[in-house]
């Protein structure tokens, strides 16, 4: 077990404080990006991916849905997401979507959201039940759990990034989801698949998965949709 990253908190459901990574770009405002873990916690590869997308212009803030604890063990990760209880991750990323809208360095009156792997699925989620206050979500290779999944109320702007050989997302389980969105919103998820493993844009935990070819493809790829839609 480590310690995740933290120099931000602000109040999230019941009154608990919820805490996480913000990156201010260089001119100090920007479109607000949420950015959310895997289920290896607010790790330091998460922590980049934030830097990157403030170097980029943007106001990034990653959540630590975990509080305060990371690990790069399989088993204590997959215990971790199970105790992970559904509603308080939902509670505290909807707190941290109003905590970045209302930050100073804010532009705009939307955010985009993006998530790796458990991360995914739940920036889907998020934005289904955000509706106009996410205008874009870019969900690498993770959807939600349920794949009879509700999608009705996301009207932000989808783009996904699989990986081929990824057992754990067939291809026909990525487009019956994307069809799904299709049918339930008036959304056309832009989906684009890569000829590697599951968590290919991570060098942290799985090298044997990270590909920077495909990872640079696809971060230029998340760039040009982000500001696309927020910019």
């Amino acid at each position: 077990m480590g310690a995740a990253r933290q120099n931000v908190s602000f109040a999230g459901p019941s009154g608990r404080t919820v805490h996480g990574y913000l990156a201010v770009p260089p001119a100090g405002v920007g479109p607000g990006v949420l950015v959310i873990q895997e289920w290896w916690g607010l790790t330091r590869h998460i922590a980049e991916l934030t830097d990157r997308l403030a170097a980029e212009g943007f106001l990034a803030l990653a959540p630590d849905l975990y509080g305060g604890t990371v690990t790069h063990d399989r088993d204590a990760a997959a215990r971790m997401k199970r105790e992970l209880p559904p509603e308080r991750a939902a509670e505290e990323l909807t707190a941290a979507v109003s905590y970045l809208l209302a930050h100073p360095g804010a532009v705009g009156d939307a955010i985009g959201v993006t998530g790796f792997c458990m991360g995914g699925g739940l920036a889907l989620q998020l934005a289904a039940r955000e509706g106009d206050r996410v205008a874009a979500v870019v969900p690498f290779y993770g959807l939600p759990g349920d794949p009879d999944y509700d999608y009705r109320g996301l009207t932000a702007h989808v783009l996904g990034h699989f990986g081929e050989q990824d057992a754990s997302l067939p291809a026909a389980v990525v487009d019956e989801a994307a069809i799904r969105i299709g049918e339930a919103t008036d959304r056309r998820p832009e989906i684009h698949f890569y000829p590697a493993g599951h968590a290919f844009m991570n060098d942290e935990k799985t090298p044997s998965s990270y590909d920077p070819l495909q990872a640079a493809i696809a971060w230029r790829r998340t760039l040009t949709f982000l500001w696309a839609h927020l910019g």
